[in-house]
């Protein structure tokens, strides 16, 4: 098996943190206890895409930097450049986006499956 440029390997990752994240939020999904905020939505996409690549220790800082994600609004807001937007449109101009993400991202996945690249390794 060929490894993947570390680099290289941890932007694909990164890419599929953001796309999980931000379907997460599409699909509505939040904290029963705490919905302002967006930790549930953090943690879902780290589990996917990025947990089984760190140790104990990054999954512990990780585990407390989540604390400092800004709050479900804030966050729509800046997805929305500081533009007046509803939540719900802001939701769904990224559902739009994700369409083209979401298959990208695959494709890379893909590709690098197809090539035999490692992705396997921790950090």
């Amino acid at each position: 098996m060929a490894a993947a440029n570390t680099d290289d390997a941890d932007r694909i990752r990164g890419l599929r943190f953001i796309q999980v994240l931000l379907q997460s939020l599409v699909d509505g999904e939040r904290d029963e206890d705490n919905p302002i905020l967006i930790r549930i939505n953090i943690t879902k996409a780290y589990d996917r895409a990025l947990k089984r690549h760190h140790g104990w220790i990054v999954q512990n800082v990780f585990k407390a930097a989540q604390y400092a994600a800004p709050c479900r609004s804030d966050f729509l807001k800046a997805l929305a450049k500081d533009q007046e937007v509803a939540e719900e449109e802001c939701l769904r101009k990224v559902c739009q986006f994700l369409i083209n993400f979401t298959a990208t991202v695959d494709a890379i996945y893909e590709m690098y499956s197809a090539m035999n690249a490692e992705l396997d390794y921790l950090v």
